[in-house]
């Protein structure tokens, strides 16, 4: 009888909470509308760049061609590579399609040409993955003319063969540790700097001792900051620990500036920690505040990045990301780390940073003073 007098309690609790019934209700539609379509593990929509130093017609088809595909995006078709590399450093490319000069020359005459397929493959997935599809696309291809040239009358049994070099750049041994080394450490940032101090404040307001703090001369700006600043220089320290594991574990060191990565963590710890005095001000219990965050940690991690490309996502899950500060901080740590790019090359990452921080950290003011 006591068992059941206290399942009966617990029922009734729960029911009485205005906020638990709709976060279970909520929790699990989410999760089954919204994930299975952002944890996509099917590569698709691949930018891809063409170097097309041919302008044949056999060119031209083999663009037509990959174009026609579902996986890749032609995003633009450089002059030269050198300014497709500059692309594809700044992100803007996946991939790179080098087609030579006397392309269907070589091909008629020799039944032999070459081609060179440069991924980036900080994603070594998406990059390795992305030059398989563009293999299959060129060997299909090749052998399309082949048989139209074996249907031919004045043709016999001719073999075409298309040489495809393949470079992976800033990852060129599709090493997985060093697409999410750096990703693991934007996690840990989240959770020191962001969810823990928050904890620790719904932790207060629990027990009763914010009300004593209100009553004080301390004032609510001095109090949240004396929460956060011992976190955020935990944060600092766990950050340059990690950069030293990195190095000594998997020998993973930042091709870019140290600066910068500090840059983007300080920004990025304002923010995230402006976010966690968000969710502890709406909370009023510690079990609240926990599912609050886990039900957040959940699809801001899926919907990052960390795992699946967010180029494969569909087009609404897309418009989501926008909205996910964590994805650009990954994209800060990736590009630092493995293709060394500084400040200028990370400004859209930069102003969306910022606006973050500040939007967040004017949200989690004005609702403290409204709940205080």
């Amino acid at each position: 009888m006591k068992i059941k007098y206290l399942i009966e309690k617990e029922f009734k609790q729960m029911i009485r909470d205005s906020f638990m019934p709709k976060l279970i209700l909520i929790f699990p539609c989410m999760m089954m509308i919204l994930m299975p379509w952002a944890a996509d593990l099917e590569i698709k929509n691949i930018n891809l760049g063409i170097v097309d130093n041919d302008h044949s017609d056999y060119s031209r088809r083999l663009i037509h061609k990959i174009n026609a595909s579902e996986y890749f995006h032609l995003k633009e078709i450089s002059p030269t590579y050198n300014e497709a590399m500059q692309s594809i450093e700044k992100g803007s490319i996946d991939i790179i399609l080098e087609i030579p000069p006397f392309f269907e020359k070589d091909l008629i005459k020799e039944k032999n040409t070459n081609v060179l397929i440069s991924a980036n493959t900080v994603n070594g997935t998406k990059g390795g993955l992305g030059s398989s599809y563009m293999m299959e696309i060129i060997n299909s291809f090749a052998g399309e003319i082949q048989q139209e040239w074996q249907n031919s009358s004045n043709a016999g049994n001719l073999s075409t063969t298309v040489n495809i070099s393949v470079q992976n750049r800033f990852n060129p041994h599709l090493n997985y540790k060093f697409f999410m080394v750096p990703a693991l450490m934007v996690m840990l940032l989240t959770m020191l700097c962001g969810f823990l101090p928050a904890l620790n404040i719904v932790s207060e307001k629990e027990i009763g001792t914010i009300e004593q703090i209100n009553v004080t001369p301390v004032s609510k700006f001095t109090f949240i900051l004396a929460k956060l600043i011992p976190y955020w220089i935990i944060g600092f320290i766990v950050l340059n620990i990690c950069f030293l594991l990195a190095k000594v574990l998997y020998g993973i060191s930042p091709v870019g500036s140290l600066l910068t990565l500090y840059l983007f963590s300080l920004i990025f710890i304002v923010l995230i920690s402006g976010f966690g005095l968000i969710i502890s001000n709406y909370s009023g219990t510690m079990q609240q505040a926990m599912f609050v965050m886990f039900f957040f940690m959940i699809i801001l991690i899926l919907l990052s990045g960390l795992f699946t490309p967010i180029a494969s996502m569909p087009k609404w899950a897309q418009t989501i990301v926008i909205f996910n500060p964590l994805k650009y901080f990954i994209q800060v740590m990736r590009a630092v780390y493995l293709r060394g790019s500084g400040i200028t090359e990370l400004i859209p990452q930069l102003t969306a940073l910022l606006s973050f921080a500040v939007t967040l950290n004017i949200w989690a003011v004005l609702s403290y003073r409204k709940n205080s």
